[in-house]
């Protein structure tokens, strides 16, 4: 087994009708989506690698250019490798197994070598492939693209890979959703979504309740969204609507709240911190108006 390093986000999703919250669980896939899987329960697990109490960082999002990177044994250049797949990595790490003859003994030689890097709340996407009982494990944190455009522009493509995700039948962990009709936009909740993701950067926090204790709830009604419900996803150090609506669709939380019927419109928004941790924040806040 050996370890690569080059120089190294957060996704969090609450459903809240009046006072109630929505808890995540994780789904199992075959092949590598099965080891992903297996290695996203490991992160969300409410105990760090010694078993002491700590908060779990986010799923990790599939990256099919982050799987394709193949940098050499015994300490190729992961670098070079990452580029050639066409992968721009503020910080990424490599894992290979041998002797793993399934996702299930690969996932458990991970754990036992390999805990802390699976763990690490900097990495936001992951890459896998195989071949016979040899696994590569890629994990990541993507460069911002110059190309992003501004919070308006992500906001558009985020409405539109939703309303897709949407327009068909899906799989989230152990629910099962039908196509749904698709959002509309609504300003009020865009608004909602830009101040928490302006909060989270300046503030260099990751949480749905700010440090004022505001939940997106309240957030939507001071910009004067009359509710009958709200939920919210949050992600953090994804450069890009497709990786964070990816990342959402790939954990069961996020993926309910995208496909729920009982959400009418929504409004996204990221924003950028060169100081925070993770980068760059992003907020997706979906509601449904309170008939007058």
């Amino acid at each position: 087994m050996s370890k690569a390093r080059v120089p190294v986000a957060v996704l969090a999703a609450t459903l809240l009708v009046a006072t109630a919250l929505f808890a995540p669980t994780t789904a199992l896939a075959d092949g590598t989506d099965d080891l992903a899987s297996l290695i996203n329960a490991l992160r969300e697990q409410p105990q760090d690698c010694a078993g002491a109490t700590a908060t779990p960082p986010q799923p990790l999002a599939p990256s099919p250019e982050l799987a394709c990177a193949n940098p050499p044994a015994h300490g190729g250049d992961l670098g070079r490798a990452l580029v050639a797949a066409g992968y721009r990595a503020a910080t990424a790490t490599t894992i290979t197994l041998s002797g793993a003859s399934g996702a299930q003994r690969a996932a458990a030689l991970l754990r036992s070598n390999y805990c802390s890097s699976l763990r690490d709340r900097r990495f936001s996407e992951i890459g896998i492939a195989h071949r016979g009982d040899t696994w590569r494990i890629n994990l990541a944190q993507p460069l911002l693209p110059a190309s992003l455009g501004d919070w308006r522009e992500a906001a558009a493509s985020v409405l539109q890979l939703t309303n897709e995700a949407r327009a068909k039948p899906r799989q989230c962990g152990d629910r099962h959703f039908e196509a749904t009709t698709p959002l509309a936009w609504n300003d009020a909740l865009a608004a909602a979504a830009l101040v928490h993701s302006k909060d989270m950067a300046k503030n260099d926090y990751f949480s749905h309740a700010d440090p004022a204790g505001d939940t997106s709830a309240q957030r939507a009604t001071k910009q004067g969204y009359a509710w009958q419900m709200v939920s919210e996803n949050i992600a953090a150090g994804l450069a890009s609507p497709k990786q964070v609506v990816a990342g959402w669709l790939a954990s069961p939380g996020h993926c309910a709240n995208i496909m729920s019927a009982d959400s009418a419109e929504m409004g996204a928004a990221y924003a950028t911190e060169t100081r925070s941790a993770m980068g760059i924040y992003w907020t997706q806040v979906f509601g449904r108006q309170r008939k007058p």
